[in-house]
């Protein structure tokens, strides 16, 4: 009696239009697929479709359905490696998975089968090369976004944010970051308190006391009162990397009061080699 067919799981992903646009629709795939498997005599066990996901993370829904269900195929069929997986590690990974239910590989394009050492190998090599093109990307778009913070304080572009999400007292208005006048007063309150001597968890104690709660209604603590005082943003200045841009909403103090502020909460910290104090400029005409 011959051996019976293998079953295929077909999996297909995309994560953009332009994506469809070159080719790499669903339908595209899943008919290349299924000529794939009638060729190679394997029965379609299931077809699993993401679309709209990127490769790059394995939280996708029929990813993750499709191997809770591996028991019930034999081989995983994509129609290029770049389909199911985007980051070596999480390659490398499904592929130890695949191991250990003695399950086989196949990507349509490359030509790749892992029932054999030098398939496997080749699948590792070339997984690698995309994760390394995927990382330099990222270091180009990083070194484009750092150019683009170090000109932000210079005119045209001094009303960008570089993705900047305003914090307490204040908001975003074309672009540009605007004062929200009733927090700001909150947090200038919460600046003097401290200079003044009040404890943060009596400063905590007064702004829930009075019903003043933060953006997202929660009540204040020493930790999202710390990051208050902390963030440079109500001296005049966004904080981008170690880069501090200025901005030209209202502040809510002084580049001076910031700068004894942090200089007071550094004194507090016990240990001396982690009292690290993190000023802003001063500026004679800011």
């Amino acid at each position: 009696m011959p051996d019976p067919a293998k079953r295929a799981a077909l999996y297909v992903r995309v994560s953009t239009d332009e994506q469809a646009a070159e080719g790499y629709s669903l339908e595209a795939q899943k008919s290349i697929l299924t000529d794939h498997c009638l060729a190679e005599g394997l029965d379609i066990a299931a077809v699993y479709e993401d679309d709209g996901y990127s490769g790059r993370n394995a939280n996708r829904p029929a990813y993750r359905r499709m191997m809770s269900e591996i028991d019930s195929w034999d081989v995983l069929v994509v129609l290029k490696m770049d389909r199911i997986h985007r980051n070596s590690r999480n390659f490398m990974s499904m592929m130890d998975e695949l191991g250990r239910h003695g399950k086989e590989f196949v990507s349509c394009y490359e030509a790749l089968d892992t029932s054999n050492a030098l398939g496997r190998f080749v699948v590792d090599m070339i997984q690698r090369m995309a994760q390394l093109e995927s990382e330099q990307i990222g270091e180009r778009t990083k070194i484009g976004m750092r150019e683009k913070a170090e000109n932000l304080g210079t005119e045209p572009v001094r009303k960008g944010t570089m993705g900047f999400t305003p914090p307490y007292g204040y908001t975003l208005y074309d672009g540009q970051l605007k004062e929200d006048p009733e927090e700001l007063t909150v947090v200038t309150d919460i600046f003097r308190s401290y200079l003044s001597g009040d404890t943060m968890d009596a400063i905590c104690y007064s702004l829930n006391s009075s019903g003043t709660l933060t953006r997202r209604g929660n009540p204040w603590n020493k930790y999202n009162l710390r990051n208050v005082l902390h963030n440079p943003v109500y001296a005049g200045y966004m904080r981008w990397e170690e880069l501090l841009i200025p901005h030209h909403a209202e502040r809510a103090v002084t580049p001076e009061e910031f700068n004894e502020v942090q200089e007071k909460m550094a004194s507090k910290v016990r240990d001396p080699s982690k009292r690290t104090v993190r000023k802003v400029p001063v500026l004679d005409d800011f």
